[in-house]
């Protein structure tokens, strides 16, 4: 029989080290967070981009559907960060996931609410920082992550250094797609790992069609860095709109909300990220990890553990691990 690590974030134990790394502007919703943990995963709910009350709806929806573990991911970087995990915290989400940005406060917060923070670190300075202030774990998240990028470093050569600078549980995130990726990440120490560009090509990821489908195609090729008004990078899928951006063309924001504490201006990021989401894929940004051109298929949830376990265990022979 197959032996994982059991991986304890605060008081929760998954039945699996698999967590669903938390995609904004409504890419992780109730319906995939909730398919995770009811497949024995942890499902994280991507808040950033939601008003506040549809992020609490969110929450409920995903409770009413499993009874698995629930968290939300919460940028720092957003204008509301400290009214969102309050507002998570009061709905008894079972954890938060943070990064963008490294705020202390979180920590107090959580501590007075009995609610597990989660730091998502990129060197082992910022990991030792996090373990300081009372995070409940890291994960270490290398250059080959979708979304915005914290280093220029890949997951493996850091991996390493995080494991031996805290004690605290150690997730690997940036480029897992398959069991050969998360074999190597717990033969390395990590006590799990995160994913979340597989879990776009699932049935339960409300994106478009016209979004998974630009996944399915992709090549290594396809696959590049772009600037963000948030102030970091960005690893997306090539289209018309980045073609725009990376010649310095990019439409400039007819209205803003002021939904990021800093902000360039060159485009406006939640718009990019919402046109593509609902189908228009040319005049948005397709946040992207950079193994995707390993996925060839559009799974349920549970088909997609179920492949990972086998693989699972075909890595590891059936040993014990950890």
């Amino acid at each position: 029989m197959l032996q994982l690590p059991k991986l304890k974030i605060g008081d929760f134990i998954p039945n699996f080290p698999i967590v669903q790394g938390g995609m904004a502007v409504r890419v992780s919703t109730s319906s995939l967070a909730a398919a995770v943990a009811e497949a024995g995963g942890i499902g994280i709910i991507g808040a950033t981009g939601m008003a506040i009350e549809e992020m609490r709806a969110e929450i409920r929806e995903a409770r009413k559907l499993t009874r698995g573990i629930i968290g939300v991911n919460i940028m720092f970087a957003v204008r509301e960060f400290a009214d969102m995990v309050r507002a998570a915290m009061e709905e008894k989400v079972d954890m938060i996931y943070t990064g963008a940005g490294f705020s202390r406060d979180i920590f107090k917060w959580g501590r007075e609410a009995g609610i597990p923070i989660v730091s998502i670190v990129s060197s082992a300075r910022l990991a030792m920082a996090a373990e300081k202030y009372g995070a409940a774990a890291v994960v270490v998240e290398g250059t080959e992550a979708g979304g915005h990028l914290g280093t220029d470093r890949p997951l493996f050569e850091i991996l390493p250094s995080v494991r031996e600078a805290v004690k605290i549980p150690v997730l690997a995130a940036g480029g897992i797609v398959n069991g050969e990726g998360i074999s190597r990440a717990l033969k390395m120490g990590a006590n799990g790992i995160q994913m979340a560009t597989r879990f776009v090509l699932s049935k339960e990821c409300s994106v478009s069609d016209l979004f998974k489908k630009m996944y399915l195609k992709a090549s290594p090729e396809d696959v590049t860095i772009i600037p963000s008004p948030v102030g970091l990078p960005g690893r997306a899928l090539k289209n018309s709109f980045v073609d725009r951006l990376l010649s310095g063309n990019a439409p400039k924001p007819e209205s803003c909300e002021g939904c990021l504490k800093q902000c360039s201006g060159q485009y406006c990021i939640i718009d990019a990220l919402e046109n593509s989401r609902t189908g228009r894929v040319d005049e948005g940004v397709v946040f992207v990890g950079q193994n995707v051109h390993q996925i060839k298929d559009i799974l349920s949830v549970k088909d997609i553990f179920n492949n990972l376990l086998y693989e699972l265990k075909h890595c590891l022979g059936a040993t014990r691990v950890g």
